[in-house]
């Protein structure tokens, strides 16, 4: 198949090496075989692929050394080599790649100095993370490599004493008293638009024992919620951050293929509209992900427990936060993410009420070329696209399809699969298209405006414009980015 351009075989049980004919594949521009079993050395012949513009074999048993030959792909942009066995040091041959824009080489047992030119000076520490081997002072937190070669180092011995020191002792001051003015900046207030994510400094996979000891062995006092995949409870960690922790139902084998989908989706995202994933527990005794804490719960409770109320600013801006996170993820890197269970369940508020969207268990990624996908793996029933639940279509319009209908239910505060209403003949769509735009305030949600605060005009515009752009999304076909950054952008700035 020399002209084959696409091939994704990834999130398989293929075993094995890698054919070495692979190097045949002439025309090919995305090579996808993560999340197999393929095991040996990367073959050199990969080098060949002069067309690829995508590579990934990550979360696989590859040993051996990177290839000397990658240094030959010219049309490279994506490599992620992740999750692996190789030993060996990086190929600094790999810099003058021109087109390479991300590269992956974490949890691997490579060693030695990471380079500094080209597409490594722009990478960060999530791309070498698990190497104890590796250093480089170019990259922050990574250990500055020990001088080895004494031949060398006496070469250069009057160099260092004549220049190099004063630059670093001077750069070192700088760099003292930039850090000490930033920090009084950072006493005086952050901004609101910088993503909160607890730092560890680390990002080291974290023990059993510490999951154990961070939860006080599962106390149920801990027990934030359970769903079908497993319980999530609050934890602090040894250096004393509060986290969610998420444990997996190791019993249920399709719960267990869910971890692996999504730590593959939360190594490909970073959004401050999505849960961050700090680190992941993984042992024969437990799946476990260690989440950022979101102290104001779920969507689900803010609408349906009788202490929670939120008025229409709020459920507006919520509802943009979702928005832009779901336009990341369908748009914003060279593959297509989609979520496939959006649910107010999904959504959870953090310390200032901004939304952040979790649980990616059964989502799918959708190479470049692909649009959309199959699957077996069904979301929640009420918000899944008609496509999807009957021919198990997966794609970015049935997010956008679940996204109206938690816009709806965000409006209304009442669930689609609200049997008392609902029927086979009715559903939460035809009831509220039935009230637009006449009586529309007649089946909203009464707690949108405090007793004291009268409906005003501006505020049934700005409901009325909610209502109408669930509409205007459906008739876009899944144009989410479209419609909802500049239309909540004027709702908000016009209403209020």
């Amino acid at each position: 198949m020399s002209g084959l351009l696409h091939l994704d075989v990834s999130q398989n049980s293929i075993e094995g090496e890698v054919p070495l004919d692979i190097g045949e594949l002439k025309a090919i521009v995305d090579l996808y075989l993560s999340s197999n079993r393929l095991s040996g050395m990367i073959p050199n012949s990969l080098g060949e692929l002069q067309t690829l513009e995508s590579l990934d074999l990550s979360n696989n048993s590859f040993s051996g050394q990177i290839p000397l030959s990658f240094a030959n792909l010219i049309s490279l942009e994506f490599m992620d080599l992740s999750l692996n066995a190789l030993s060996g040091t990086i190929p600094k041959s790999l810099e003058k790649l021109l087109y390479l824009k991300a590269i992956n080489v974490s949890f691997n047992d490579l060693e030695g100095v990471i380079p500094s030119g080209g597409v490594f000076a722009n990478s960060t520490l999530q791309s070498f993370l698990g190497n104890k081997g590796l250093c480089g002072m170019h990259i922050l937190d990574v250990p500055a490599c020990a001088v080895t070669n004494l031949g060398h180092q006496s070469k250069f011995k009057k160099l260092v004493l004549k220049i190099v020191i004063p630059v670093v002792t001077s750069s070192f001051l700088i760099s003292l008293f930039a850090s000490i003015w930033i920090m009084k900046r950072q006493k005086k207030g952050k901004s609101k638009d910088v993503e909160k994510v607890p730092e560890i400094k680390t990002h080291q996979l974290v023990s059993y024992h510490e999951i154990q000891r961070a939860t006080n062995y599962f106390d149920g006092s801990n027990l934030i919620g359970v769903g079908g995949s497993g319980s999530v409870y609050k934890g602090t960690l040894s250096s004393g951050i509060v986290v969610a922790i998420k444990v997996l139902d190791l019993q249920n084998e399709e719960v267990c293929k869910r971890f692996d989908t999504e730590c593959e989706v939360m190594r490909n995202v970073r959004h401050r509209n999505l849960v961050s994933v700090i680190t992941t527990c993984s042992s024969e005794y437990i799946r476990a992900f260690v989440l950022q804490y979101m102290p104001n719960g779920s969507l689900e409770n803010w609408l349906y427990k009788e202490d929670c109320h939120l008025n229409l600013l709020q459920r507006v801006s919520i509802m943009f936060d979702v928005a832009v996170a779901v336009e990341y993820m369908h748009h914003n890197h060279h593959t297509h993410i989609v979520h496939c269970d959006l649910k107010p369940a999904n959504v959870l508020l953090d310390e200032e009420m901004v939304a952040h969207v979790g649980d990616f268990g059964i989502s799918k990624i959708l190479a470049v070329s692909k649009s959309m996908a199959h699957t077996e793996t069904l979301g929640t029933l009420g918000y899944i696209a008609p496509e999807y639940g009957s021919e198990g279509i997966v794609s970015t319009s049935g997010d956008v399809y679940s996204y109206g209908i938690i816009l709806m239910e965000v409006l209304a505060t009442r669930r689609p699969t609200d049997a008392e209403i609902f029927n086979e003949n009715l559903g939460l769509r035809e009831w509220i298209r039935r009230a637009f735009p006449r009586t529309i305030i007649e089946v909203v949600d009464a707690n949108l405006f405090p007793e004291e605060e009268q409906i005003t005009s501006k505020s049934e515009i700005c409901i009325i414009s909610f209502v109408r752009d669930i509409y205007i999304i459906k008739s876009l076909q899944g144009q989410i980015e479209v419609t909802l950054y500049t239309t909540y952008c004027s709702i908000i700035t016009t209403s209020y």
